[in-house]
């Protein structure tokens, strides 16, 4: 059941309706029924799996805020950690590790031992299981207080309008507003119906489009040529962008409309001078996750700079294999650690040479920007082809300027309209950025009439130049 389906139309306004005509009390048992039916709109078993996750880390949470010993304590977490993570491990990484082990022995003995399981991996896995881990390991450290109510707990955990692809929410942000009497608000709705519609025509009409191109010469990268490789590319960038945080904002959108306020999770991150700035402003949430729950404990920037590299590396790598069991990803993850290290060594030698003033100068900027986009964009390649081998190729192909053909793909005219978008997209992105037009629950300079035209122009355009109904990226992870 997709955000841009009829399906979830009807879904939705079922639950609009009958949430704001129930009690307070029953509301919650009305949120975690409906996402339930909301999961097993995929596959009804997997269902069990998100309960049991919920179970071990409501029931653990409890545990944990009843001992008064920390070592116990810890034994406790250390079990709803293994616990939760292992159907994660099992499901995701099962296969990815069979065939690393297979790809060895055929190295050493030219034989596989291991044949391939038949997984299918459950949708929203990884969001759901961190959410929940989140719970218990804020309640471990004594920033959040246990919930009393289970039925606010299994909502919080499978909320529907985030429950697939995030933001992932901490307990002491989502969890707590189960807890609020939410009122019926033409505001609220008004605000998340304009969210949700521009992150529809995010996925719908930019992102779905520029796929067109972006998976024929994925498909096949040994038939084109570097110029054709590099505009794919650069239309990846954007397409996983628009289809990532189009679904961020239907989320955030429908769950405005019932009450709720889920964090920001993307600020603009192609705007970035900065790899550190670009991970402050992508996925919000599940980078500010691994911060919290991954870096800062393995000891963050407080020890002896090479175990600090280690740690950079470590949660670049890992944030990698949560994003997918293939190679391309541990790559992916990799690069953007030693862009991270290599933006920090920029900046001592700058100190070093006493070369800061450069900073100042206006072309400064654009060249940092450039250069940050640039590594992106190199990054994406390896998060996108199908293996390391294609990735390698593209790669070799764009650097070498191979061949001079260009593939217009299906039309010319659908790849002049995919560039139009691309550039509508930058120009409302450099408005949001300097604050001119609204960006999620800002305000916005712009007259209400010119707001308005430009809202309705955005509903025309999608109904003109909207995909099909294709399922978001991130799903898959």
């Amino acid at each position: 059941m997709l955000f841009n389906s009829w399906q979830f139309a009807a879904f939705f306004g079922v639950v609009f309706v009958l949430y704001f005509s129930l009690a307070h009390r029953w509301r919650a048992w009305l949120i975690f029924v409906s996402s339930y039916i909301f999961y097993m709109a995929w596959r009804w078993e997997y269902a069990f799996l998100m309960l049991g996750v919920s179970v071990i880390n409501y029931y653990g949470g409890q545990k944990i805020a009843q001992l008064s010993d920390k070592a116990q304590q810890k034994r406790w977490l250390l079990l709803i950690v293994t616990a939760s993570l292992l159907p994660l491990a099992y499901f995701k990484y099962a296969n990815f590790f069979l065939d690393s082990v297979n790809n060895l022995f055929v190295l050493s003995s030219g034989e596989s031992y291991f044949n391939s399981l038949n997984i299918i991996l459950p949708v929203g896995i990884s969001f759901f299981t961190f959410q929940a881990l989140s719970y218990s390991i804020d309640v471990y450290r004594g920033h959040t207080q246990p919930e009393k109510r289970i039925v606010n707990f299994l909502a919080f955990v499978s909320f529907f309008p985030q429950l697939i692809a995030g933001p992932i929410e901490r307990s002491d942000h989502l969890l707590q507003q189960f807890k609020e009497k939410h009122r019926l608000q033409l505001d609220a709705i008004i605000q998340g119906g304009k969210i949700f519609f521009w992150g529809l025509f995010k996925k719908i009409v930019i992102a779905d489009r520029l796929s067109l191109l972006v998976d024929r010469v994925y498909a096949t990268p040994d038939l084109f040529d570097w110029p054709t490789l590099l505009v794919a590319t650069l239309f990846f960038a954007v397409q996983i962008y628009c289809d990532f945080s189009g679904y961020s904002d239907m989320a955030i959108g429908i769950a405005r409309m019932l009450g709720f306020r889920l964090m920001q999770n993307f600020n603009l991150p192609y705007l970035s001078r900065s790899i550190g700035e670009f991970w402050s402003r992508w996925h919000i949430s599940l980078s500010t996750w691994f911060r919290d729950y991954m870096y800062i404990p393995l000891g963050g920037n407080r020890v002896p700079e090479s175990r600090w590299m280690f740690n950079i590396m470590l949660v670049f790598l890992v944030s990698g294999l949560w994003h997918g069991a293939n190679w391309t990803f541990i790559v992916w993850g990799g690069l953007h650690g030693f862009y991270y290290l290599l933006e920090s060594w920029g900046d001592k030698a700058l100190k070093i040479f006493k070369a800061e003033g450069i900073k100042s100068w206006k072309v400064y900027d654009f060249a940092k920007w450039l250069i940050v986009f640039l590594m992106v964009l190199l990054a994406w390649v390896y998060f996108r082809a199908a293996s390391l081998s294609d990735a390698n190729l593209i790669v070799y192909k764009i650097l070498t300027l191979e061949g001079n053909r260009f593939y217009f793909g299906a039309s010319t005219l659908t790849f002049v309209l995919s560039l139009g978008l691309i550039l509508l997209l930058f120009c409302v992105q450099i408005l949001q950025y300097y604050k001119i037009a609204a960006l999620y629950f800002r305000p916005s300079s712009f007259p209400i009439y010119i707001r308005w035209s430009a809202y309705i122009a955005m509903l025309i355009g999608i109904c003109l130049f909207g995909m099909g109904s294709n399922a978001f990226i991130y799903f898959q992870f």
